[in-house]
């Protein structure tokens, strides 16, 4: 890799490292449209780029994950008895998630996210934290929940914050035990939707430094600066309203899915 980029995926890991620690995101949303730009200026196959961002992005949340969740957990803000309960369903659902992504053509899955990342925004830009709908499910349905997770998660190549803060705080979980209770399931998420795209993408003509579906050089040069910067999101969290950040995150998300939509439909 030549200096600007190793200087961009530099600058790309601080970024979404802090939003995963701030937001509880896992900063997939984040790096998957901006991976795509980068590495389609170094020759991927354009069929191959979007499924490789989304696989470095997942893996990227192994070391992001365990840095963002220390953070919290030395405040006692994780929930550990929901992220245990969650955990069986998420790696079956990442694990079966990464399979069927790996399976779909490339320009309808880079549509397909930007739709997702769009309607992810929205959510963003509408929801009401502490509104008490239900409480939480029982065991099945915890499973359940875990399993639509680790499956939206392998899609996206995020964390699953996406769908677990707002599930959590909907049924009466705080937002900062949401959002560091989510920190804590990205990892059985990115292991088990890593594995999958490793064992897709193995034996495929893909350019020197990748494993299966992973890019390692991108994986190594992300990993570096957001480990960093997790743990200052994971702070920021807890000491700041962070409902007008939110906002400007999810205008950011609309801006990325209409890169993505072009990707996918344009002719």
């Amino acid at each position: 890799m030549d200096a600007g980029l190793i200087a961009a995926l530099l600058l790309l890991g601080a970024a979404t490292g802090f939003a995963a620690g701030l937001l509880g995101i896992g900063g997939g949303m984040l790096l998957v449209p901006f991976l795509t730009m980068l590495l389609n200026a170094t020759g991927f196959p354009p069929a191959q780029v979007v499924k490789v961002a989304i696989a470095t992005s997942l893996t990227t949340i192994l070391f992001t994950s365990l840095s963002s969740v220390r953070a919290h957990a030395r405040r006692g803000a994780v929930r550990w008895d929901i992220a245990k309960t969650l955990a069986p369903g998420i790696v079956l659902g990442s694990l079966l998630g990464a399979q069927i992504t790996a399976a779909l053509p490339g320009r309808v899955l880079a549509a397909a996210f930007g739709a997702f990342v769009a309607s992810m925004a929205t959510q963003m830009l509408v929801r009401r934290d502490g509104h008490v709908r239900r409480a939480l499910p029982g065991s099945a349905g915890r499973f359940g929940m875990g399993a639509a997770i680790g499956a939206a998660s392998a899609f996206a190549g995020a964390g699953g914050g996406f769908i677990t803060v707002p599930f959590l705080s909907h049924r009466g979980v705080t937002i900062h035990h949401a959002v560091a209770t989510s920190a804590a399931c990205g990892f059985p998420i990115a292991l088990a939707g890593t594995a999958g795209y490793i064992y897709a993408g193995w034996g495929l003509e893909l350019p020197g430094g990748t494993l299966g579906y992973v890019y390692l050089p991108a994986l190594a040069t992300i990993v570096a600066a957001s480990v960093l910067t997790a743990p200052l999101g994971a702070r920021a969290a807890h000491a700041m309203d962070v409902g007008m950040l939110r906002k400007v995150f999810a205008l950011l998300l609309y801006v990325l899915s209409a890169y993505m939509l072009w990707k996918g439909l344009a002719p």
